[in-house]
């Protein structure tokens, strides 16, 4: 959102009010992105609380729906308006935890209905394509193979992918133990394609690009992570983005694919095979069901489509 006349830079007290709720998010074991979406998001409405002379405490319902108001006025999409409101309600609520105020504001607010995305999947036989095309023959290559058939093995998003350990598979147990959003710890099985291709990768790839780290004057054993780069570094998030691009193209999977596809596919081709919505949920590492049940709009889409195309009075 572009800066208006209107607004101005935060006053101390919202200043204060900010790096006291930061505070809050860290001690609660908030991710870094997590918290620096919500500094964007509070740091606009302080500068434009601040040009009409608002402090935290003074803040009400009524400034909150102008508020959303000028969100959209100014070409905000609802989901973005609504995004907006939820970082408000949470600050709101920390003050209101912390004495500061005497009700949330932003509880009375109803954020405008946002059109649910459905998450974008691949079939069964696309994802298996894509991942028998990458091939074995390179220490990257190796890399990529164990690297995408975990993420669909087990549904991890690209953050975690990058935050494994060495220590974090259980190769006897056949198992990884992922650390997800909010530092929660989650113990998460691994099928036999992936394990077989995290083996490969252990005994011929990882050595060869550790040694790359060691070539470059750094210390080989020194690197903890699973996934190394060619230059034998932690692999970062848009690493992998690129990686299944490139994969993707090779077997002509639709364009813009992406890690989270893997991971809807993962809880999607669950579903369609029985899977327990509650079971999927722990394999996700969803604080929430209602975060899972998308998966199932995903599954009665899939059946209507079928029922359309295959019953003669559809």
């Amino acid at each position: 959102m572009k800066k208006t006349p209107t607004e101005e830079q935060p006053t101390d007290a919202w200043a204060e009010a900010l790096v006291a709720f930061d505070r809050d998010l860290r001690r609660r074991g908030a991710a870094e992105k997590t918290r620096r979406a919500y500094a964007i998001d509070l740091g606009q409405f302080a500068r434009w609380a601040s040009g009409r002379g608002l402090g935290p405490e003074e803040v009400g319902t009524r400034v909150l729906r102008r508020y959303a108001a000028a969100l959209s006025s100014r070409g905000a999409a609802p989901s973005t308006v609504a995004r907006k409101i939820a970082s408000l309600r949470s600050f709101f609520r920390s003050l209101l935890e912390h004495g500061r105020i005497e009700q949330n504001p932003a509880d009375l607010l109803t954020a405008p209905k946002r059109r649910r995305q459905l998450p974008r999947t691949l079939k069964p036989a696309d994802v298996a394509g894509l991942l028998d095309r990458i091939p074995a023959g390179t220490p990257l290559e190796l890399r990529d193979r164990a690297l995408f058939e975990l993420a669909y093995a087990s549904g991890l998003r690209a953050e975690e992918l990058v935050n494994l350990d060495l220590a974090s598979v259980d190769h006897d147990d056949e198992q990884v133990r992922v650390e997800g959003k909010g530092s929660k710890t989650r113990v998460v099985p691994v099928g036999e394609h992936a394990m077989k291709a995290l083996r490969s990768y252990a005994e011929r790839g990882r050595p060869a690009l550790s040694r790359t780290r060691a070539r470059n004057g750094t210390a080989a054993d020194g690197e903890p992570a699973l996934f190394l780069s060619k230059s034998g570094r932690r692999l970062s998030t848009s690493d992998v983005r690129r990686r299944l691009r490139v994969w993707a193209r090779h077997a002509a999977v639709q364009a813009g694919a992406s890690p989270h596809w893997l991971r809807h596919s993962f809880a999607t081709h669950l579903l369609e095979g029985g899977a327990d919505l509650r079971a999927i949920q722990e394999l996700l590492g969803h604080a929430s069901l209602s975060t899972t049940q998308v998966y199932t709009q995903v599954e009665s889409s899939r059946l209507r489509t079928v029922y359309a195309r295959s019953h003669p009075r559809a």
